[in-house]
């Protein structure tokens, strides 16, 4: 592959939280009426079984008022990047559910879903060719049935905290690859960010997704990661084409 190819921080569609609230009295106000700053739990990366049973589920779009599509790989001009936003049915629809319970005027914003094959392939390519990547910051490609990258299944969604519409960075960007984007890593000193990322996990684990302990805003329903974390079975196999 060339090394040419788009940048992962770009197109940038959020605002660092910290600078928002601080600008925006107002929306720190609502922020603490979310009531939401319990400690995230212990975060581990169980290995994960295999799909030996998948359902049948269809892929639909990410639609719902409260929910912004921000399409970042098809923005950024990724050449196997896709324009829609698509989850499977199930994950939609608790998708759907965590932001109609969110307080107005409080939404979601994705940044990305399903994935073909061809993408997660263009962006693990890419991904690696910076010596400085994190191992396990990006999937790679299985062409096994049993063992599918987990946007490939439908069931992955990588998403932020809105306020009035605004997507917010919580304490890095999108596809951020330094340990700074590990879902725990601002633990342990209070601001901000830390609370969103709390509220964030909070909510999203209310609808059993599960957050990827490398990437604060990556979660899962129905994956081989979210078997391993429940102890259910996986759900979803490969999803399109």
């Amino acid at each position: 592959m060339s090394l040419a190819h788009p940048r992962f921080d770009e197109p940038c569609f959020t605002v660092d939280a910290e600078a928002f609230f601080a600008q925006h009295p107002p929306a720190l106000r609502a922020l603490q009426r979310l009531e939401r700053d319990t400690p995230l739990p212990p975060l581990s990366e169980p290995d994960a079984p295999r799909v030996l049973a998948p359902v049948d589920e269809p892929l639909v779009s990410v639609a719902h008022r409260r929910i912004r599509e921000l399409a970042n790989y098809w923005h950024a001009g990724w050449q196997e990047a896709i324009p829609g936003t698509y989850l499977r049915h199930a994950a939609m629809m608790r998708l759907g559910g965590v932001a109609s319970r969110l307080p107005e005027p409080w939404g979601l914003a994705v940044f990305d879903a399903w994935r073909p094959m061809e993408l997660q392939q263009q962006l693990f390519d890419a991904a690696y060719q910076d010596p400085e990547t994190e191992p396990g910051f990006m999937a790679p490609v299985s062409h096994d049935q049993r063992t599918p990258p987990p946007h490939y299944t439908g069931g992955a969604v990588d998403l932020t905290l809105t306020y009035k519409g605004t997507p917010l960075s919580l304490g890095t960007g999108f596809d951020n690859t330094t340990s700074d984007a590990h879902t725990e890593s601002l633990e342990g000193e209070p601001s901000v960010a830390r609370t969103l990322r709390r509220v964030l996990y909070e909510i999203m684990s209310e609808a059993q997704f599960v957050v990827y302990a490398y990437e604060w805003w990556h979660f899962e329903y129905g994956t081989r990661r979210w078997a391993a974390i429940t102890g259910n079975d996986p759900l979803y196999g490969p999803a399109g084409s």
